[in-house]
């Protein structure tokens, strides 16, 4: 098994990643009765958590418990392979 290890101590590149990952994956999801995206109170409802949590996942600014994400995933009907299934070389080339 070959591990990769990360560049950056705050794992800032990858808070971004996922957060946009997030955001990507929410905006799939169509509200029925507004016709519109799902907004972040609406996936914060279905994940079992707070509005302001799924904010600060999208913006990359927090450190997310697995237990959250694995709820996110959930709620978002998806694997937590596939929350976590991003471009990291879009984000580190945006850094260089």
């Amino acid at each position: 098994m070959n591990f990769t290890f990360m560049d950056n101590d705050d794992f800032t590149l990858e808070k971004k990643a996922l957060g946009n990952r997030v955001q990507e994956l929410r905006l799939k999801i169509i509200d029925p009765s507004s016709n519109n995206p799902i907004s972040q109170e609406e996936l914060g409802l279905r994940a079992g958590t707070a509005k302001k949590t799924i904010g600060e996942i999208e913006r990359g600014v927090t450190n997310s418990k697995f237990e959250t994400l694995l709820m996110i995933s959930k709620a978002l009907n998806i694997t937590i392979n596939e929350l976590f299934h991003f471009d990291m070389e879009k984000y580190k080339a945006k850094r260089e």
